[in-house]
């Protein structure tokens, strides 16, 4: 096991290192810069090598099951340094960002669009259970942690969570900087744009800032504190808003959507 460890440990700094020195990439297109981050290169590195058909040798050792159960168990405790960097960001510029507080609180809201667009879909595509993790929300680390303690990673809503998490690291920071200056371009005030790439992920919130940033060279230090301060509301008050509204939101409508199946309640 120590053994395993060890290998698994070295092959992460070994695929870290790598992503970094590939950097932070922007790809133009037309007015539009897409920023492709070293995360999503090392996220796709590691899911590639993790393929059956290329895992052989040390790479079946290192992607051994046990290796795995570890991952699972430990990964939320790589998330907390991200919560102390945001308070870092946000403190510089808290007086400007109290003026406008009340916009940070609405815009958690919007926690509950998963729910209510996202799980009509998962049922009719034929989910069940894995539903429930997939569209408790956008599938980082508050729902993961809330789906982990309450059925575990290894338990179809874990794996439905899981699922929108690569995904979501994968996919969603390169849709979000696209979105973002797409979104400019039709003259929406930088700092709203700002404030809306706090959506609970840090690599989407990143994504939207850096392009926002590379249109808007002036404004950097706003536009990285108003996208910080959200980014810090949405993992604190976005937890609670997703305990005690997306929740029990989301057990009604799975309920009614499965027809109150007995499965379908033991899932909720």
């Amino acid at each position: 096991m120590k053994k395993e460890l060890g290998l698994l440990i070295g092959f992460v700094l070994l695929v870290v290192a790598m992503a970094e020195l590939i950097g932070m990439q922007f790809i133009t297109l037309g007015n539009t810069t897409i920023t492709v981050l070293p995360l999503v290169f090392s996220v796709l590195a590691a899911m590639l090598l993790g393929l059956p058909m290329v895992r052989k040798g040390i790479l079946a050792t290192i992607y051994s099951k046990g290796n795995i159960q570890f991952s699972a168990k430990y990964l939320l405790y790589i998330m907390l340094p991200l919560m102390a960097r945001y308070g870092a960001d946000v403190a510089p510029r808290l007086r400007e960002i109290l003026t406008v507080g009340w916009v940070f609180l609405f815009q958690e809201l919007g926690n509950v669009g998963t729910v209510l667009l996202g799980l009509p879909v998962a049922i009719m595509l034929g989910l069940r259970r894995e539903a429930i993790g997939a569209t408790l929300g956008l599938g980082r680390e508050g729902e993961l942690a809330y789906i982990s303690e309450k059925y575990t990673l290894d338990s179809p809503e874990g794996r439905g969570v899981l699922s929108l998490y690569l995904i979501g690291t994968l996919f969603g920071s390169i849709f979000f900087s696209i979105f973002a200056p797409i979104m400019a371009g039709f003259g929406l005030d930088y700092r709203a744009l700002a404030m809306s790439s706090g959506v609970g992920s840090a690599s989407m919130m990143t994504a939207a800032s850096s392009s926002l940033i590379a249109l808007m060279p002036e404004n950097e230090t706003t536009i990285a504190a108003y996208a910080a301060a959200s980014q810090l509301l949405t993992s604190f008050i976005g937890t609670y808003t997703m305990v005690f509204v997306a929740v029990p939101l989301q057990r009604f409508m799975y309920n009614l959507l499965t027809g109150g199946s007995r499965r379908g309640k033991e899932a909720a």
